[in-house]
Formats: C-alpha cells, sequence, structure tokens
C-alpha cells in the first residue's frame, strides 16, 4: 500500500478547512500512514471463511427473572406531592386553553 503523502494530508486538511502548520502536516502524515497500514493489515487477516464478530469472546446477556413485587399505592406515590388533584399530580399548566 503506497504512503499517504504530505500534499494529501494538507488537501485533507482543506477540505476539513483545518490550519495546519508545516510540522503538524509532516508529523500527521507518518500518523496518518501507521493508520492505514494497521487497516491493511486487519483486512489481510479477516479475508478468508472467518465470520464477522463484534466482540472477540461470546457474549450472554444475564437478566434477572420478572417477579411481581408490591408497588406503590396511589396514595403512597402522591404523598410527597407538593399538590394533588383527582389522584393525579396536580402541575402548572403550560399550555394555552386553545386546544
Amino acid at each position: 500500500m503506497s504512503a499517504i503523502t504530505r500534499d494529501e494530508v494538507a488537501h485533507l486538511a482543506r477540505l476539513s478547512r483545518l490550519a495546519l502548520n508545516e510540522d503538524e502536516l509532516d508529523h500527521l502524515a507518518a500518523q496518518l500512514d501507521e493508520i492505514i497500514s494497521a487497516v491493511a493489515k486487519v483486512q489481510e487477516a479477516a479475508e478468508g471463511d472467518i465470520p464477522p464478530s463484534s466482540h472477540a469472546l461470546p457474549l450472554t446477556n444475564v437478566y434477572r427473572p420478572d417477579e411481581v413485587r408490591p408497588g406503590l399505592t396511589p396514595e403512597q406515590a402522591l404523598a410527597g406531592a407538593p399538590a394533588v388533584e383527582d389522584q393525579r399530580f396536580r402541575v402548572p399548566q403550560i399550555l394555552g386553553e386553545e386546544e
């Protein structure tokens, strides 16, 4: 695979609207070349009959069994409310009456 050039990095920087100085262009060109080489190695290793996977180890979700548990009564749920109306939380109106 060909190395990424400094001119290609400068072109990408212009497209990205990044202002890079000469040292940054040289530094990024070397880093991007290493990244591209690493991706190429991974692509070589992934060829063949190897199925794609999202994790190196098989994962299983562990769920607890659903169990019915007692919940709050309406009175308990509304006990800490600043205002209650018809067994519901009373909140300030935010919409107009025109609806």
